[in-house]
């Protein structure tokens, strides 16, 4: 339970209209049928229309709403700049349940040489190989498996089921013409802030690190082969494949299922769309799409 006003105290709004004093028991995505007023929801504007059918609760939403004749009584409008982004702070401050720190399960298996910062949560299942490095207040979910010499940041967030530092796919035929393995005697590199899905794979370098650079998110069922470099501030979104030793600039959005070539350069504020296969560079602030990935225009 939370007093409207102090909600609207904590984020930056352009301006209030309705009743500071309601209580908020809950956080709601938009319905038009809703009927409790102890509720909070955002609206973009895309959706503005459908707030003509909203008689109660309190709405985040952009100033185009003092465009319409939408407004009712018995409703609640914090109008903002970025209803979205403010909604997220929203149910970031005041509804999401605090994860449980500085617990290491006893049911995982973590090597003594292993180095654990401050307030960190290690999950049931989750082994952890020797000379790895966990920084301050991360969080390692269950059944994980990360691999010798892996360094995690602070700050850092892993769901579940994760394979973080194995060998890479990398083969070399030998005088007989049958594939062997090449060597994989690096490590994978995860610095602060970075938050990591579910299901995902990210292999260890052969020489030197695989980096996940500070802010990079990465989605579920993801692979990040050897030596790759994601830049700060990059999302790599859900079944996408990025090739080994590839290059990826800060800023930079892989849409769902693209696939990218190995030692392929993707520059900054760029965007893969879904899809996408990439075999080429992608230049700084552009789309590209399709297979083979094309550009399709600049980003402003």
């Amino acid at each position: 339970m939370v007093i409207l006003k102090e909600i609207i105290e904590n984020i930056k709004s352009i301006e209030f209209i309705g009743d500071d004093t309601t209580i908020i028991n809950d956080i709601i995505q938009l319905d038009k049928t809703n009927k409790r007023s102890d509720v909070i929801y955002w609206c973009n504007d895309k959706n503005m229309d459908l707030l003509s059918s909203c008689e109660t609760g309190t709405i985040i939403c952009s100033d185009k709403i003092k465009e319409t004749d939408y407004i009712k009584r018995n409703c609640n409008y914090i109008i903002v700049e970025n209803p979205r982004a403010v909604f997220a702070q929203v149910l970031k401050d005041f509804f999401m349940p605090e994860n449980e720190i500085s617990a290491i399960s006893q049911k995982a298996s973590i090597h003594p040489s292993v180095k654990i910062g401050e307030n960190v949560f290690v999950g049931d299942f989750t082994v952890i190989e020797k000379n790895c490095v966990i920084g301050d207040n991360t969080y390692i979910g269950y059944n994980n498996t990360i691999l010798a010499k892996t360094v995690i940041g602070n700050a850092v967030k892993i769901g579940n089921n994760n394979t973080i530092g194995g060998i890479g796919f990398g083969y070399e035929k030998d005088e007989n013409g049958n594939y062997e393995v090449l060597p994989h005697i690096g490590n994978v590199l995860i610095c602060d802030k970075v938050e990591i899905g579910n299901n995902t794979c990210i292999d260890r370098a052969v020489l030197g690190s695989t980096v996940l650079h500070e802010n990079v998110k990465v989605d579920n069922l993801v692979h990040i082969a050897h030596g790759v470099t994601i830049g700060e501030n990059s999302l790599i979104i859900a079944h996408a494949m990025i090739g080994g030793s590839t290059k990826i600039g800060k800023n930079v959005w892989v849409a769902p299922g693209a696939l990218i070539i190995n030692k392929v350069k993707v520059e900054d504020d760029s965007l893969i769309g879904m899809g996408a296969v990439v075999v080429k560079r992608v230049e700084k602030k552009t789309i590209v799409a399709g297979n083979p990935a094309r550009f399709l225009r600049d980003i402003s």
